[in-house]
């Protein structure tokens, strides 16, 4: 056989046998994957943003996928711009504002301009250019976003028709199976790349909070955020999200949030706005459970997760579920692990009855309970409404909003009450007088304040001259004495 009649054989049309079995399918090599760019293209959007930001500001972060090898990654995406994302005010700009540009991708979803794509795109932002394959453009409108999962739902209004892709279902995806990645990398519109399912159910990368990624090795690059990720029919399986990187670009090891659950995600922000998640008040043991701590509480084989404490008067607790069970399926579904766990309860919707078994002393039982909204949602919320207290302070050089339980956990402070301080001018009395971000307020004037409004009054009563305060850190507390400016100026959100 001459090397002329191999090549022939190579890009002849081919089909596959397992087995006594045969795909139905062909695929023809000499064309490749045309069919499914020409069938997908159309429905994929190159996104254009744009955000007033202090010249001060330091780099503002489009263009990526999460790299997560970047510089403190937890910040650039999830620290100071959560406070944009949820409502906070931001920064007191201190010198000229420009506006900064940033790109990504999306695709359309719906024949009527609903477009998928990822908060870090779209979360944080002022305005929102999509354009089409076609070459016309839209302003888009955020419909909502949420950071927890990276998923984001936007919308264009168009007189006619628009393309959309259809969705395929990522729980029959195989590893190794061909995938298709079609995005704007470096502002390159219209790219595809070509690999294949390097694993699924990916979770504790640290990228989002609520993680079930596919991974593969098609080349996802800065700007492909947002692009679909396809089966080889031209089905959407998953959102590109994040790469794995050392020096930024693509190093063959791509995360992808799952179709499905984007759907579950997209549903929500389209009847309300925001995502609203299952709770059932229990702490989980960290890590798998494996099968020498199974057999610590009597059970013989791995596999459900293991209940390490149980929130008063929350769902479980209520239902009688007690440290040291184990909850081995959720309405009758095994569980494998937290994650998985964790994934399946955040996204019921509350007041929603479930039935979880349980091992416990050797027994098997089962239990009914009643799903609770996850209570950081509601903290949420109060935030995007305005609601909870935050002002700037410009009297003393500071932002400062309410203390609330999240907020303490992240401090490290045991308290439930206070005013936290957000943000400390520059050149200010208070960074004078040694005060930073984190830090909480408990009094003025030695007057106790719990609230943003009790530190409002006691400012208003307070006289020309010092002012002061008792701060608490994570350390300890101290007594701080801030000269007060002239401008008598107190915003509240």
């Amino acid at each position: 056989m001459n090397r002329r009649t191999m090549l022939a054989m190579m890009i002849g049309t081919a089909t596959v046998a397992f087995g006594a079995q045969v795909a139905e399918k062909t695929f023809d090599f000499r064309r490749g994957f045309a069919d499914v760019a020409a069938q997908a293209t159309p429905a994929v959007v190159f996104i254009q943003v744009e955000k007033e930001v202090p010249v001060n500001n330091g780099r503002f972060f489009f263009n990526d996928p999460f790299d997560l090898f970047g510089e403190d990654f937890r910040d650039r995406f999830f620290g100071r711009g959560d406070s944009f994302r949820r409502g906070q005010r931001p920064r007191q700009p201190r010198k000229k504002m420009y506006r900064q540009a940033g790109q990504g991708s999306g695709f359309l979803i719906s024949k009527d301009g609903y477009i998928l794509t990822n908060t870090h795109v779209v979360g944080d932002v002022d305005r929102i250019t999509v354009k089409l394959q076609n070459g016309k453009e839209f302003k888009a409108k955020r419909i909502g976003a949420d950071p927890k999962t990276e998923v984001a739902l936007i919308k264009i209004n168009a007189d006619d028709d628009l393309p959309f892709l259809k969705t395929g279902d990522p729980e029959k995806l195989m590893t190794g199976e061909w995938v298709i990645a079609i995005g704007n990398p470096f502002g390159l519109k219209e790219t595809l790349t070509v690999g294949v399912v390097s694993a699924k159910g990916r979770s504790n990368m640290g990228i989002t909070d609520y993680e079930d990624f596919i991974q593969t090795d098609a080349a996802i690059n800065p700007g492909n955020s947002g692009g679909p990720l396809l089966n080889i029919d031209g089905e959407v399986v998953g959102i590109n999200t994040a790469i794995y990187s050392r020096n930024g670009g693509n190093m063959g090891i791509g995360f992808a949030v799952p179709i499905d659950m984007a759907l579950k995600i997209k549903d929500q922000l389209l009847a309300n706005g925001k995502v609203t998640r299952g709770y059932i008040g229990v702490m989980l043991n960290p890590g798998n459970l494996s099968g020498a701590m199974a057999e610590s509480f009597g059970r013989k084989e791995s596999g459900g997760v293991l209940i390490a404490d149980v929130i008063a008067d929350g769902p479980a607790y209520k239902a009688g579920i007690k440290p040291g069970d184990i909850i081995t399926e959720l309405n009758g579904e095994k569980i494998d692990n937290g994650t998985h766990f964790r994934n399946k309860v955040a996204q019921i919707m509350p007041k929603t009855k479930i039935e979880v078994t349980i091992y416990r002393n050797g027994k098997t039982l089962k239990r009914t309970l009643t799903v609770a909204a996850y209570p950081d949602e509601e903290d949420e919320e109060g935030a995007a409404t305005g609601e909870g207290g935050m002002a700037k302070l410009e009297k003393l050089g500071m932002d400062v909003q309410d203390m609330n339980e999240k907020l303490a956990r992240q401090l490290g402070l045991d308290v439930k009450t206070g005013v936290v301080i957000t943000e400390v001018f520059e050149g200010s009395s208070a960074e004078t007088a040694g005060l930073k971000a984190g830090m909480l307020i408990l009094e003025v004037n030695r007057h106790e304040v719990e609230t943003v409004k009790d530190l409002e009054r006691e400012l208003k009563q307070a006289k020309s001259g010092n002012i002061l305060l008792r701060v608490k850190t994570e350390k300890g507390a101290f007594f701080a004495s801030l000269a007060l400016n002239d401008e008598p100026h107190t915003t509240t959100k």
